[in-house]
């Protein structure tokens, strides 16, 4: 099979914040222990380049993540973590485990209507620029915009108290020091199976091309916006990676896609692709 550019491995679905954007997960509470994360690599060793810590889910409240990432990373993974931001403060293991990028949300902070804001950005870059002193590339991401974006020009105010302007223009946002991009990006809305489908006249999607998901249970879904596993494609714990992306269910995604055509109800209810046109092929 081609290498998966990227998983997204569920490590815990517990969450420590209530964002408004996030659509939540009607699931069981469920943390992988080591020895699972250990038997999920072990069945996607060779076939997945970048491992992204997350689906649903906090992964900074696992207590073996550093672990993990050194796991990941003897395994010829190459570690990526998306964080909320606000458990960073004790986060030293993480730096030293040295996960190749963190990526920070920090729309998390008005999206929970906390009144902490300078505390909050303190905690943010001081982990930034340790971690990008480290080689660890740093993104911080406002994916509000036409949202709950009221305080992104305070909290860029006080990113700038720790990395001052003028920072470097890009086409997503700026370069804000070596290691350190703040990046932007419109809210939108996640696939709900109860949500009316869009008009669409065709629909293209690179689920099962070059991303897959793996829920706490093992449970292996085609994309990172799949939180509820409404798209179960098999389960990792039980099945070779390769017989759950060969199954009718996959193939007939995978094809439907290939012709422009969304297949799945939720992926006809997907307002990340659908809705915003993203993916272009």
């Amino acid at each position: 099979m081609p290498m998966i550019t990227r998983c997204y491995l569920e490590i815990t679905n517990v969450c420590n914040l209530e964002c408004m954007f996030c659509p939540k997960t009607k699931r069981a509470r469920r943390t992988l222990s080591p020895a699972e994360f250990d038997s999920l690599t072990d069945r996607l060793r060779g076939k997945v380049k970048f491992l992204y810590f997350h689906l649903m889910g906090e992964p900074l409240l696992h207590a073996h993540l550093p672990a993990f990432i050194a796991m990941a990373r003897e395994k010829g993974f190459i570690p990526v973590l998306t964080t909320n931001g606000t458990l960073l403060s004790r986060a030293r293991g993480v730096i030293d485990a040295l996960p190749h990028k963190v990526q920070i949300s920090l729309h998390a902070h008005e999206g929970n209507g906390m009144d902490n804001l300078e505390q909050y950005a303190g905690d943010v870059m001081r982990f930034a620029e340790e971690a990008a002193s480290r080689g660890i590339i740093i993104v911080l991401r406002l994916w509000n915009q036409g949202g709950y974006d009221s305080a992104n020009g305070r909290l860029m105010d006080l990113l700038a108290q720790y990395v001052p302007r003028p920072w470097g223009e890009r086409y997503d946002g700026w370069r804000l020091a070596e290691n350190i991009y703040l990046e932007f990006d419109n809210m939108f809305e996640w696939p709900d199976s109860e949500r009316d489908e869009y008009a669409a006249e065709e629909s293209f999607c690179y689920a099962l091309r070059n991303q897959i998901g793996v829920l706490a249970d093992g449970r292996v879904v085609p994309c990172c916006l799949d939180h509820d596993g409404d798209i179960a494609l098999g389960n990792l714990f039980e099945q070779p990676l390769e017989e759950i992306l060969a199954s009718p269910r996959a193939v007939a995604m995978y094809d439907g896609f290939t012709r422009h055509e969304a297949v799945e109800p939720l992926c006809r209810r997907c307002g990340y692709a659908t809705v915003t046109k993203r993916f272009r092929k």
